[in-house]
């Protein structure tokens, strides 16, 4: 069993995998890992996307300010 693929799917989870996942091979382990973090990079860009759109509804002289309230 592997840590390396092990802790890092625990860190894409944010917890410990279930025992039965903990038992798969390495490279499934890790081909796990890597597909949970790429579908957490693409959300975090879509919603990154979707604030700026959102941005675009309030007036311009606004923005700046409300832009620092939300993305501290």
């Amino acid at each position: 069993m592997s840590t390396v693929a092990l802790s890092q799917l625990a860190t894409a989870l944010n917890a410990p995998p279930p025992d039965s996942v903990a038992q798969l091979p390495e490279p499934q382990l890790q081909l796990l890992a890597d597909a949970f973090r790429d579908e957490h990079a693409r959300r975090a860009e879509g919603l990154g996307r979707a604030a700026e759109e959102a941005l675009k509804l309030v007036p311009a002289l606004a923005r700046g300010p409300v832009r620092r309230i939300l993305f501290r």
